[in-house]
């Protein structure tokens, strides 16, 4: 994986060899990261389903505040550690966890969410429900959203709007802004 843009642009970094982990292609991450651009820098930043650790790895290296990568594989989460290591990425943590399980879990509001789940496991649904409802999304909070091309997305949370998508190959992939932010959970 390279990152390519930002204080590490050039960068290569290792991902382990893992059935079903595809690092979002780097014509993609261009684009998602020019449409972020004025709302990145400084940013708390969530990379929900990490792998890799492209989107928020990019997402560091090109300003944002604090970035948490969760990833419920030790063998990845172990790489992405080293990887963060490597880049001497100081604002980056790495959480070893699954994912909605974690979002269960005391919220701390970002102001961008990455949300790139394994396509075949039906968890871009209930991860945006979560979200939503559990008051992860600080107000105006940007969601990335990557799913099948062929799937398309699932219905999104009703204060959200899908303001820019596209596709690439077998990829859709889209931006939705949240308008208000997400409630905190009921005390």
């Amino acid at each position: 994986m390279r990152i390519i843009g930002g204080r590490n642009r050039g960068r290569r970094l290792p991902i382990p060899d893992q059935p079903g982990l595809r690092p979002t292609a780097d014509r993609v991450r261009e684009t998602l990261f020019n449409w972020l651009t004025p709302v990145l820098p400084g940013a708390r930043c969530l990379d929900l389903f990490a792998g890799s650790g492209a989107l928020g790895l990019e997402a560091a290296s090109r300003g944002a505040g604090r970035v948490v990568l969760v990833e419920r594989n030790a063998a990845v989460a172990r790489q992405l550690l080293a990887n963060v290591e490597t880049l001497a990425a100081a604002n980056v943590e790495v959480i070893a966890a699954d994912a909605l399980a974690w979002l269960a879990g005391e919220p701390r509001p970002f102001d961008i969410v990455f949300l790139d789940p394994p396509f075949a496991d039906g968890l871009l649904a209930p991860a945006c429900a979560l979200l939503d409802a559990r008051g992860w999304l600080a107000p105006g909070a940007r969601v990335y959203l990557e799913s099948a091309e062929r799937a398309g997305f699932p219905a999104l949370p009703q204060a959200w709007e899908l303001v820019r998508e596209g596709t690439a190959g077998q990829v859709r992939y889209g931006l939705a802004l949240v308008r208000g932010g997400s409630s905190p959970p009921p005390g």
